[in-house]
């Protein structure tokens, strides 16, 4: 942990997350806009992405968010290239939106969201101390569902999103700390 950033880096077994930094942003930029990462993300994400939009949105909405402690974000980088980020992961304090991540088009399927999600989730309530975690999701997004599903959630409610794909389908996955605790050894 540095003087900069109030909450430290995340291990797994193969991933180092490492808070986002200013540094980060240039990969960010170049890995995060293709439409297969993008499409089910809020809409307030801009598409087309702007060649300015990942230095924009980190200078003026997450690095201030971090510094407040209302959000926690975490670039991904493999341990055997630990040079290279792969994607990012973030946790915010908030009623309904506590999780949300991406992973460059090279790594998916691998299990490494996997990994991820059970770091944070784990930072979330036995570091943070949060009673629930709350994610939502396109029911389109499968892959996004399956990590929820892997790790306990449930639905707890369905609604119309608003995607950078459009509107679509939503529902909002909850696992409480308790739950956490009880499916973890």
């Amino acid at each position: 942990m540095s003087a900069e950033c109030p909450f430290p880096a995340l291990e797994t077994p193969r991933l180092l997350l490492r808070p986002v930094a200013l540094a980060d942003i240039p990969a960010i930029q170049e890995l995060f806009p293709h439409w297969e990462i993008v499409r089910y993300l809020a809409a307030v994400v801009p598409w087309p992405y702007p060649a300015d939009a990942a230095l924009t949105y980190y200078r003026d909405q997450a690095f201030p968010a971090m510094a407040r402690g209302d959000e926690w974000h975490w670039s991904l980088r493999l341990k055997s290239a630990p040079a290279t980020l792969i994607g990012c992961i973030t946790l915010r304090k908030g009623e309904k939106k506590n999780r949300g991540f991406w992973l460059g088009l090279p790594w998916h399927g691998q299990g490494l969201m996997t990994e991820a999600v059970e770091a944070v989730t784990a930072y979330w309530f036995d570091v943070l101390g949060f009673p629930v975690l709350r994610a939502p999701k396109a029911v389109a997004n499968t892959a996004s569902r399956r990590i929820s599903e892997k790790h306990g959630m449930r639905v707890v409610a369905l609604e119309q999103g608003r995607f950078v794909a459009g509107p679509l389908p939503a529902e909002v996955w909850e696992i409480t700390a308790e739950e956490w605790r009880s499916r973890r050894p």
